[in-house]
């Protein structure tokens, strides 16, 4: 059995996620980064041991297992391709893609295993899961989302909340979303199931922004040696 570290690259190293996953990469031993791209030319190239590229050399990157990617859509492609070209797998966090890009994940699912996900935090992954469940036992049940988050987040609802209200409406229920912006609240979602007589309450609170880049090393680590296809984080839970 092969122990050794998995080999990822970190697409968007400069950004807060990007620095997060630097940060935490560091601590564990079962993953070790052997690249991080930044959109602009670095100003060291090597920085606490891991070397440092712009996207423009991409293609020069060494050998990897996994990319990590938390960029912006204009630097989505060229990390995809390149994912494809190598065989390797991808995660990606980046929000903003359009539908050309979603195509295009969904051709390269056909040949390297990925993850495309809004949020990587293993709790929303269980909220997920057990928010459809309780969607396809309860028909009929009116179903509503309170997401709330910083002052400084802009789309409401939130793509966590969407997603969840995905996994509600997969049952056939209509969903109604209330978002709130306040403070510095990392984030917080209910998703409430109103029955005549009672009601049910499943809550995710988020109290730390690592766990988003603790999720998804959890999830590169895991999609190493699967077989091509569009995973969920849910999936690779265990």
């Amino acid at each position: 059995m092969d122990t050794s570290p998995t080999r990822l690259l970190i697409h968007g190293a400069s950004g807060r996620m990007g620095q997060a996953l630097l940060r935490l990469a560091a601590e564990q031993s079962a993953c070790t980064v052997v690249a991080a791209v930044t959109r602009r030319a670095p100003a060291q190239r090597v920085v606490d041991g891991v070397p440092h590229f712009a996207a423009t050399e991409l293609g020069g990157v060494p050998a990897f297992d996994a990319a990590v990617d938390f960029s912006l859509p204009e630097g989505f492609d060229a990390v995809l391709a390149l994912c494809v070209d190598r065989g390797c797998p991808l995660v990606s966090g980046t929000t903003g893609i359009d539908a050309a890009q979603q195509d295009a994940l969904a051709t390269a699912a056909t040949r390297i295993p990925l993850v495309w996900a809004s949020n990587f935090s293993l709790g929303v992954a269980v909220l997920a899961e057990l928010v459809e469940r309780a969607a396809a036992a309860l028909p009929g049940w009116e179903v509503d989302i309170v997401e709330s988050h910083h002052v400084h987040k802009k789309d409401a609802p939130s793509g966590t909340a969407l997603t969840l209200g995905h996994a509600a409406g997969g049952a056939g229920q209509a969903v109604r979303y209330a978002s709130l912006r306040a403070g510095d609240i990392v984030g917080e979602h209910m998703v409430q199931f109103t029955g005549l007589g009672e009601r049910i309450e499943l809550t995710h609170r988020a109290t730390h922004r690592d766990i988003f880049a603790r999720g998804a090393l959890h999830v590169a680590r895991s999609l190493v040696g699967r077989p091509p296809g569009a995973y969920r984080v849910r999936d690779l839970l265990d």
